[in-house]
C-alpha cells in the first residue's frame, strides 16, 4: 500500500495531518459573549476568530446596555479541535468574557430530525368517523378483498424503510444501531426534502443475516420499498439477494447502487470532457467492498471494456488463493489476465481512477503513471484516497465526495429520484436496467453548454435531478415485464 508520507522539515512521523483549508457548517458553533462598552469590541471579536482560522457567519446582539453588550457569535471551523482553538482565541480578547459555547450540529439533532404529521383534518366528529372507526373498517374490508389496493389506500405507496444494523456507518465503522440512528434519520429527511417520500429509520439490534432478513420480511407489508443502509460487506450482499428474492417490493442498497449510479453518471460526463469512450478506457477501482463491487457491476453493464480492482490484498486476481466470495468473483470478472501488483502498479496507463476504499492510500505523485487527460474520482469519506486538490496537477477531471469542491459525488443525487420512480411505477423490484436508466438520466441533466471539467455532475439542489431520475426509472420499470404491480382501474 502506497501512502503520501511527506512532512514538513523538522516534523516527526507522529505529527497530526494538516487541517483542511475550508471550514464547514458541520463544525459550526455559537459562542455567547459579554463585551464591555468599547465600540471596537465587535471588531476585536471578529479578528480573533479570523486569526484562529475560523469564519464568522453571524454576530447577533442579544442584549445592549450602557455598560456593554451580550453577543452571540456564530462561526464555522474545519474540525472539532479547531472549534476549541477559536473559543480560546475569543477568551484572550480584552474586555470580552465567554459565557457559553453551543455546538450547532448537536443542537440541530436535539429530539431527532423527524416527526409524524397527519395528512387529514381531525376537527369534527365526521372527520373522526371517516379517518377512524367506523369508516376505516370499510377500507380494511376492501383491502382484505383486494390486497393490490394497499399501495393506493395506505401509506405503503409512498413509504420507504431505511434499514441498518449499524455495522458500517459512514466512515465510522461498526458503531451499532443506536449510534447509527442520526444517519438514518438524516436519510429520511433527504427522502422527504428531495422526493416527497415518507421514509423511516429502522435500526436493528442484530447483525445476524437470518434475523435481519426475517425482520425486514415481517415489516415489509407497511412499506413500498426497502433502502438498506450502512451494512458491512460481505453480509450486505447476502441480505440484499435474499430480500430481493422474498419481497414483492424493491430492495435497494444505497451504499452499493446509489454510489454506482452517481459514479457512472459522473464518469460518462467526465469522459465527454476528455473525449474518451467507456469501452476503450482502462479503469482502476480501489475498494472491493459493497460500493466497489456495485460500481464495477454497473460499469460492466454499461459497456466498460477494462477494469482492475485493488483492495488490501493488492490487485484482485483470480489466481490469488487468499480471495473468496465476492472478491474472487470480482477478480474473475475483471482480471482474466491475472495481473498482480499494488495500487500504483494498477494505475500504469489507466485512464480512470475511482476510489471507494480508505483515506490517503495513494501518493499524489503516483497519478503521473496514468494516461494523459486522466479522470480521478477519490470518493472515500471523510478523507479521500488522494488529495483531490493536488490531484488536479495530474488529472484533467477530478471529482470526490467533498462538498467544498466542484464535482461532488453524492448519493442524494440518486436515491430520492430512484425511489420516487419506483413508487410511482408501483415497482416490485429494481433491476440493472433501472440503475442504468437512472445513471443516464442523471448524466443528461448536465447539458452540453454546461459541461466542463469542473461541472460533470449537477448540484444536489438542482430541481431537475429528482424529476429526471424518477421519470427514467419509472419508464424503465413499466417497460420491463413483471416489474410492476397490477392495479385495478377503480376502487369500488
Amino acid at each position: 500500500m502506497s501512502t503520501d508520507t511527506a512532512s514538513a522539515p523538522g516534523s516527526d512521523d507522529t505529527a497530526a495531518p494538516p487541517r483542511g483549508p475550508v471550514t464547514s457548517a458541520s463544525y459550526s458553533i455559537t459562542v455567547r459573549l459579554t463585551a464591555d462598552g468599547d465600540p471596537a469590541s465587535i471588531g476585536r471579536i471578529a479578528t480573533a476568530v479570523g486569526s484562529a482560522g475560523g469564519a464568522v457567519t453571524a454576530i447577533d446582539v442579544v442584549d445592549s446596555r450602557s455598560d456593554g453588550l451580550t453577543v452571540d457569535v456564530t462561526c464555522s471551523a474545519a474540525d472539532a479541535s479547531h472549534s476549541e482553538e477559536m473559543v480560546e482565541a475569543l477568551r484572550t480578547v480584552p474586555g470580552v468574557k465567554v459565557r457559553k459555547v453551543s455546538d450547532r450540529t448537536f443542537l440541530l439533532h436535539l429530539g431527532g430530525k423527524l416527526e409524524v404529521a397527519s395528512k387529514v383534518p381531525m376537527k369534527t366528529r365526521d372527520d373522526l368517523s371517516m379517518a377512524y372507526t367506523p369508516g376505516v373498517a370499510r377500507v380494511c374490508m376492501a383491502l382484505a378483498d383486494h390486497p393490490e389496493d394497499v399501495r393506493r389506500l395506505t401509506i405503503k405507496g409512498n413509504t420507504v424503510a431505511v434499514v441498518t444494523d449499524g455495522s458500517a456507518v459512514l466512515g465510522l465503522g461498526n458503531i451499532g444501531p443506536g449510534a447509527a440512528m442520526p444517519v438514518m434519520e438524516g436519510k429520511a429527511v433527504l427522502f422527504k426534502r428531495f422526493a416527497d417520500i415518507d421514509a423511516w429509520p429502522i435500526c436493528l439490534d442484530t447483525q445476524d443475516v437470518d434475523e435481519i432478513v426475517r425482520t425486514v420480511e415481517l415489516i415489509a407489508p407497511g412499506f413500498g420499498g426497502i433502502n438498506l443502509e450502512d451494512i458491512a460487506a460481505p453480509r450486505c450482499f447476502e441480505i440484499e439477494a435474499r430480500l430481493r428474492e422474498k419481497l414483492d417490493i424493491p430492495v435497494f442498497h444505497d451504499d452499493q447502487h446509489g454510489t454506482a449510479i452517481v459514479a457512472l453518471a459522473a464518469l460518462k460526463n467526465a469522459l465527454r470532457v476528455v473525449d474518451k469512450q467507456l469501452p476503450d478506457v482502462k479503469i482502476v477501482v480501489a475498494g472491493g467492498g459493497a460500493a466497489g463491487t456495485a460500481i464495477v457491476n454497473l460499469l460492466l453493464k454499461a459497456g466498460a471494456g477494462q477494469v482492475l480492482v485493488w483492495d488490501r490484498e493488492g490487485i484482485l486476481s483470480p489466481d490469488d488463493d487468499r480471495l473468496t466470495g465476492a472478491k474472487l468473483e470480482l477478480a474473475r470478472r475483471t482480471n482474466p489476465g491475472a495481473v498482480r501488483g499494488e495500487l500504483p502498479d494498477a494505475l500504469d496507463g489507466a485512464d480512470v481512477f475511482i476510489g471507494v476504499s480508505a483515506g490517503n492510500i495513494l501518493a499524489v505523485e503516483d497519478l503521473a503513471r496514468m494516461a494523459p487527460r486522466a479522470v480521478v474520482f477519490p470518493m472515500a469519506n471523510p478523507t479521500p484516497e488522494v488529495d483531490p486538490v493536488r490531484a488536479r496537477q495530474y488529472a484533467a477531471v477530478v471529482a470526490s465526495g467533498r462538498s467544498d469542491m466542484p464535482n461532488q459525488i453524492n448519493n442524494v443525487l440518486a436515491f430520492p429520484g430512484v425511489f420516487r420512480g419506483l413508487l410511482d411505477a408501483r415497482a416490485t423490484e429494481i433491476t440493472d436496467g433501472m440503475l442504468l436508466a437512472a445513471a443516464e438520466a442523471l448524466a443528461a441533466v448536465v447539458k452540453d453548454d454546461q459541461l466542463n471539467a469542473n461541472y460533470i455532475i449537477p448540484s444536489v439542489f438542482d430541481p431537475e435531478v429528482t424529476h429526471a431520475v424518477a421519470a427514467a426509472v419509472a419508464d424503465q420499470a413499466r417497460h420491463e415485464p413483471g416489474a410492476t404491480a397490477k392495479v385495478r382501474e377503480d376502487l369500488g
